[in-house]
C-alpha cells in the first residue's frame, strides 16, 4: 500500500527508476553472456548514454503537459474512451485504452520514417551501428519533443485515466528496453511470442540497414499493428546488420557531437 502511494505521488520519479533498474538489469547480462569485447561495448554504452542528459530533462518537463491533458480530460469527461460501451468492466476500459495508445505508437513511429524532416531526427536512433541496450537510450532531443507531443495528442483523444498511462508505461518500458537488447529469442519461442508482441528478434529486423526491412516491424509493444498493416518483416539473424545505409562513417558515430548534428545535414535517402 506505501509502495503504491509512494508511486502514485512521485509518477516519474517511479518511471525512470524503473526505466534505470530495466536498462541496468540487461545491461550487466548482455555483458556475462553476449561475446562483444567489454571495451568496445563500454565505449559503446558510454557515448549513448549522453543522450539521456540531452533527453530526459525534455522528457521530465513536457510530461507535465501531458498530465494536465489527462486532468483536462477527466474533469471535462472527454475523450474516445468515453464512447465505447464497457459497462463498468474495468478489463473493458483497461485493454481498449492499452490496444488504442499501443496504435498511436505504431502511427507515431510510422509518421517518424515517411515524413523526411522527422526521419533527420529519428535516424539518430537507427545510426547506431551496435545494437543493445543502450541503443534505447539513444534518442536525439528534437525527437524527445516530438515523441511526447504525439503522446499529449494521443492522450487529449483517448482520455485515458493516469493509472492507464502508468501502466502502460511499465509495459512499454520493458518491451522497449527488451527489444533492443543484444539477445535473441529462440524461433519457435520467438514464432509464438511474435504473435502478438514485438520480440528482440522483430525488432532487430527494424534495425537492418536498408530497405526494405527498415521500414517494417514499427509496433511499439503490439505486432499485430504490423502484421494487420502489411509491415511485418522477418531476417535471420546472420543476414541483419545494424545501422543505415546513408550513416554508416564510424567517425560520426563514435563523436556524441556529430551525431547530434546529423539532424541538420543533408538528407539522402537510398
Amino acid at each position: 500500500m506505501l509502495i503504491h502511494q509512494f508511486i502514485l505521488q512521485h509518477r516519474s520519479f517511479s518511471q525512470v527508476l524503473f526505466y534505470a533498474m530495466m536498462i541496468i538489469s540487461c545491461w550487466g547480462i548482455e555483458c556475462i553472456i553476449c561475446v562483444t569485447a567489454k571495451r568496445q561495448k563500454l565505449s559503446h554504452t558510454f557515448l549513448n548514454a549522453r543522450f539521456i542528459f540531452t533527453a530526459l530533462p525534455i522528457q521530465l518537463f513536457l510530461t507535465g503537459f501531458v498530465l494536465l491533458i489527462v486532468s483536462w480530460d477527466h474533469n471535462h469527461h472527454w475523450g474516445l474512451i468515453n464512447y465505447i460501451p464497457r459497462h463498468q468492466n474495468k478489463w473493458v476500459y483497461y485493454v481498449s485504452l492499452f490496444f488504442l495508445l499501443d496504435l498511436g505508437e505504431y502511427i507515431y513511429h510510422v509518421t517518424m520514417h515517411k515524413i523526411d524532416f522527422l526521419w533527420k531526427f529519428h535516424l539518430v536512433h537507427h545510426s547506431d551501428l551496435m545494437v543493445d541496450v543502450s541503443t534505447t537510450v539513444r534518442e536525439h532531443p528534437g525527437e524527445t519533443c516530438v515523441r511526447v507531443c504525439f503522446l499529449m495528442l494521443w492522450v487529449f483523444l483517448l482520455g485515458p485515466a493516469i493509472a492507464v498511462l502508468m501502466l502502460r508505461q511499465v509495459f512499454q518500458t520493458f518491451f522497449n528496453i527488451l527489444s533492443h537488447t543484444e539477445f535473441r529469442l529462440p524461433e519457435k519461442l520467438n514464432n509464438v511470442l511474435g504473435l502478438l508482441f514485438i520480440t528482440p528478434n522483430l525488432h532487430h529486423v527494424h534495425h537492418h540497414y536498408k530497405l526494405p526491412y527498415t521500414d517494417c516491424n514499427y509496433g511499439d509493444v503490439l505486432s499485430i499493428w504490423d502484421r494487420l498493416f502489411g509491415t511485418y518483416q522477418q531476417l535471420p539473424r546472420q543476414e541483419t546488420s545494424f545501422g543505415i545505409d546513408t550513416h554508416l562513417d564510424p567517425t560520426i558515430n563514435a563523436r556524441f557531437i556529430s551525431i547530434l548534428k546529423i539532424p541538420f545535414g543533408k538528407l539522402e535517402r537510398k
